[in-house]
């Protein structure tokens, strides 16, 4: 990990180390769009999935839940959110059928952390707005990506659809907590997809609020 890279684990340590007691309780409000993205994994027995920026454990839980035959993995810079994580699972009683690691999303390697190099479903739910690197973190997603698998992403939108005062509002709060919606997300991912020669799907949802893709590679 760089200097840089542990200079935003310890922000995100600093910032979460108490929010993650309450986190899921007030993120289900305004987190939008997380069920649909894990209903869209659609993933089969045996195939493998991983969560970039897994936070407190709360998707990948629901996931398990959802799809009881797949394999789960789970990865995130922050130590006081796998603590968390790795909490909740006990909690669940699930915790011998996921897997974390501590890992920077712009260069983590699955290999090493878990013995595995591709994954057939990998998904970043609201991670994107929070990575400073964040193009680089999805072109290291879509890496790890398995031919004929899919990466899928949720996370805010530019509010198009919304008024300019909810717009203003939003951002403003969010820059409290270090997130910052990426206006250029679409073009960006439709970059990555051609560069892999894999399909976009791009949605807005709820009038721009949040926004929703898949990038699925060939076989």
């Amino acid at each position: 990990m760089s200097i840089a890279d542990a200079g935003h684990s310890h922000l995100m340590d600093r910032v979460y180390r108490n929010q993650r007691h309450i986190y899921d309780l007030t993120r289900r409000y305004y987190l939008l769009g997380r069920d649909l993205l894990i209903a869209g994994l659609a993933a089969r027995p045996g195939m493998r999935v991983l969560e970039v920026g897994c936070g407190t454990g709360r998707n990948l839980i629901a996931a398990l839940r959802r799809y009881p035959h797949a394999e789960f993995y789970g990865m995130d810079i922050s130590s006081e959110m796998l603590a968390t994580a790795r909490a909740a699972a006990c909690k669940a009683r699930l915790e011998q059928r996921v897997n974390f690691a501590q890992g920077d999303a712009t260069d983590f390697d699955p290999q090493r952390a878990f013995g595995i190099a591709q994954f057939e479903r990998v998904f970043m739910s609201y991670t994107v707005s929070m990575i400073p690197d964040w193009r680089k973190a999805i072109e290291q997603a879509m890496r790890n990506v398995a031919p004929g698998g899919s990466l899928h992403i949720v996370d805010f939108g530019q509010q198009e659809g919304l008024p300019r005062f909810f717009r203003a509002l939003l951002f403003a709060w969010l820059g409290w907590f270090h997130v910052a919606p990426r206006a250029e997300l679409r073009a960006v991912l439709a970059e990555i997809a051609a560069s892999h020669d894999a399909t976009l799907d791009f949605q807005s949802l709820h009038r721009g609020y949040s926004w929703i893709a898949v990038l699925k590679r060939p076989a």
